[in-house]
C-alpha cells in the first residue's frame, strides 16, 4: 500500500491494538468476524467502492457499515470497520486488504495472549518451506476459488497436517489463507503472515539460506550483526539449500545480502560475458 492507504492501515492497526488491550475482547472471535467482512467486501465490488469513495462523507459511510453489519458481527468489529471507512484509501481494494490484515492480526494477538506467538511465527515459516519443497502439496492446497467440495477437502487435509502438531492460531491462519487466497500464492501468503507475526513481536525476520546448517555460534554472530545493522532485533528463519554452494544468503524484506559462492560465480560469468 502507498500514500493514504498506508496511513489508514497504520491507524486501523493502532485501533485494533487499543481495542484488544482489554482482555474482555475475544480476539479469536474478532478475527473470524473481520474475515467475514473481508469476504463480503471482496465479493461486493460496488459496496467497497462506495465505502472508499472520497466524495462521500466519512460519517455517512460509517453509518452504512453500521446498518449492514450491525447484528451480524460484534460491536467491536463494527467500530473497527466504521473507523476504517472514515479514512481515505488510495484504492478500493486496499480497504479489503487492510480488513484482512486486521483479521490476521487479531489471531496473532490471541496467540500473543496465549504466549504462543513465537511458536506461530516459526510454524508459519516451516510450513512455508514444506509447501515450497512439495509440488504435490502445493497443488492439493490450490484450486478453483469457490469450489465448495475442494475447499472442504483442503480444510480436512490441513487439519490432518496441522491438527495437534501446530498452535491453533497457526492452523486458523493457514486454513483461512488456503480458503481465501485472493490472488496470492500460498508461499507468498505464508511469508506475509510470518512477517506480520514478526512485526507483532516488534522485530524483523531474516530468511537465511545456507549450504549446510549453521552452528549455534554462527547463528548468534549473524543475529548480533544483523541486529546492529538494522537497529532492532532480527529473528533468523533458517533454510538449507545445497545450491548456494557455500556461504549464505540473507533476505530481510526487500533487502538481500548475498554471500554465496553461487552468487559470486554468477557475478564472474556476468563480467566475462560483458
Amino acid at each position: 500500500m502507498n500514500g493514504a492507504s498506508r496511513e489508514a492501515l497504520a491507524d486501523a492497526r493502532e485501533r485494533l491494538n487499543a481495542l484488544t488491550d482489554h482482555t474482555s475482547v475475544d480476539a479469536t472471535r474478532l478475527a473470524d468476524e473481520l474475515a467475514s467482512v473481508t469476504t463480503l467486501l471482496d465479493r461486493e465490488v460496488r459496496l467497497r467502492r462506495t465505502l472508499t469513495d472520497p466524495a462521500q462523507a466519512g460519517e455517512a459511510k460509517a453509518e452504512l457499515v453500521g446498518r449492514l453489519l450491525g447484528g451480524q458481527v460484534s460491536g467491536e468489529a463494527v467500530d473497527l470497520v466504521s473507523g476504517m471507512v472514515r479514512a481515505r484509501w488510495s484504492r478500493s481494494r486496499d480497504l479489503v486488504d487492510a480488513v484482512e490484515q486486521l483479521a490476521d492480526g487479531a489471531d496473532l494477538i490471541a496467540a500473543d495472549r496465549a504466549g504462543t506467538l513465537g511458536d506461530v511465527e516459526d510454524e508459519l515459516f516451516r510450513f512455508g518451506r514444506i509447501v515450497a519443497s512439495s509440488a504435490e502439496l502445493r497443488s492439493a492446497l490450490s484450486g478453483k476459488v469457490g469450489d465448495a467440495s475442494l475447499k472442504s477437502a483442503q480444510t480436512e487435509l490441513l487439519h490432518r497436517l496441522l491438527g495437534g502438531r501446530a498452535q491453533p492460531a497457526t492452523e486458523r491462519l493457514v486454513i483461512r489463507l488456503v480458503g481465501q487466497p485472493r490472488g496470492r500464492s500460498l508461499e507468498g501468503g505464508l511469508e506475509a503472515l510470518s512477517q506480520l507475526a514478526a512485526e507483532r513481536r516488534d522485530r524483523s525476520v531474516a530468511v537465511v539460506t545456507s549450504a549446510v546448517p549453521l552452528s549455534d555460534g554462527q547463528k548468534q554472530r549473524l543475529g548480533a550483526a544483523l541486529t546492529r545493522l538494522y537497529g532492532r532485533e532480527v529473528h533468523l528463519n533458517l533454510d538449507v539449500d545445497p545450491a548456494v554452494l557455500g556461504g549464505i544468503t540473507v533476505r530481510i524484506g526487500d533487502d538481500v545480502i548475498n554471500g554465496s559462492v553461487a552468487a559470486r560465480l554468477e557475478e564472474v560469468e556476468r563480467r566475462m560475458a560483458g
